[in-house]
This record gives C-alpha cells, sequence and structure tokens, in this order.
C-alpha cells in the first residue's frame, strides 16, 4: 500500500514543473540602405559567338557578361536624422559633466574664487600699463623738446660768442649824416 501513495506523488510533482522560457529574436527594423552603403557597380559586357579557348570543341552563343566594377563599401557621410539610423555614440568623457561630491563642489567654487580674483588683478595691471605708456610717451615727447631747445640754447652761445669777439667799432664812425664820403683825398 505504501507503494501506492507514492504514485499520485510523482504526478503531483510533474505538474509542479515551470514552463521553459523560449527567447525569440526580434528582427531589426527597416532601414534604407541608401545612405549606409553605397550600392556595388555592375557593367554589362556584349558578348558575340566566339569559341571556347580551353576547349576547340565548345562554342559560346552571344550573350551578356555582367562584371562588378565595384563592391558595396560602407558611407561614412552623416546621413539625414529622420530616425532610422541608430542612436549617436555616448559623448567623450571630456565633454561629459563630472560627478558632483562635496570635494569636488568645494575645489570647484575654490577654483571659480581663484579665477575672479586673478581677473581683476589682470584689469588692475592693465590700467596701471596703460598709464605707464601714458608716461612713456609724454617722456618721449619731452625728450625731443629738450632736445630741440639744447641745439637752440647751443646755436645761441655760438653766436653769442662770434659776436663778442668781433672787432670793436666805434658807434660814431658808423652813423653819417651826410653823403659825404670819409676819403681824405677828397676836397
Amino acid at each position: 500500500m505504501k507503494a501506492y501513495y507514492l504514485i499520485p506523488l510523482l504526478f503531483l510533482s510533474a505538474c509542479s514543473t515551470t514552463p521553459k522560457l523560449v527567447l525569440r529574436p526580434q528582427q531589426p527594423p527597416a532601414t534604407n540602405a541608401e545612405g549606409i552603403r553605397y550600392p556595388e557597380v555592375l557593367h554589362a559586357y556584349h558578348v558575340g559567338r566566339y569559341a571556347d579557348p580551353n576547349d576547340d570543341l565548345i562554342m559560346h552563343e552571344q550573350h551578356v557578361v555582367y562584371r562588378v566594377e565595384e563592391n558595396t563599401r560602407w558611407d561614412f557621410h552623416p546621413g539625414p536624422a529622420d530616425g532610422n539610423l541608430p542612436a549617436l555614440p555616448s559623448r567623450d568623457a571630456a565633454f561629459a559633466p563630472a560627478p558632483v561630491n562635496d570635494a569636488i563642489l568645494a575645489e570647484v567654487n575654490s577654483q571659480r574664487l581663484a579665477t575672479t580674483e586673478i581677473m581683476m588683478q589682470a584689469r588692475t595691471l592693465s590700467a596701471a600699463l596703460a598709464q605707464f605708456q601714458a608716461a612713456l610717451q609724454q617722456t618721449k615727447t619731452n625728450l625731443q623738446e629738450t632736445a630741440v631747445l639744447r641745439a637752440t640754447v647751443k646755436d645761441m652761445k655760438q653766436r653769442l660768442d662770434a659776436l663778442e669777439s668781433a672787432p670793436v667799432q666805434s658807434p660814431a664812425s658808423n652813423l653819417s649824416t651826410t653823403n659825404a664820403t670819409d676819403d681824405p683825398l677828397s676836397p
């Protein structure tokens, strides 16, 4: 009798098995191959009657021979974004936003503060440089004017020295009230 009790248990265990999961691969969406690959280039050659070069007993009738001139190849030019193309690859890590935590946020804020201070110092330095350039231009102008004044003073000194070294003449002999000449031989 004990054997009869085991038979229903055998049937119950057969019902408790789970069904197997069957996976069916999905077909990829239909895409237009125009923007993905270049088509192959075929050329038709019309051949007349000829004898087979390998066997003189065979003659070929007039027919067309097709030759593939250029195989298909990938089109690397970007196509229209109409949704049929696969999604763009993920962005470069250099352009992706950085992960944010407290340490990184504190460092970014300190870098911003340092950059702001450097920019203010650069503006102050630019203003001081502009003032220095204006002062330098004024100094150049003053130097040119001083050179002109020194040349004028030197010229005046030479003229004054020439006048001082000239022989002294009496002022009365030079002044004549008549048209008479000072010639002693005159009547």
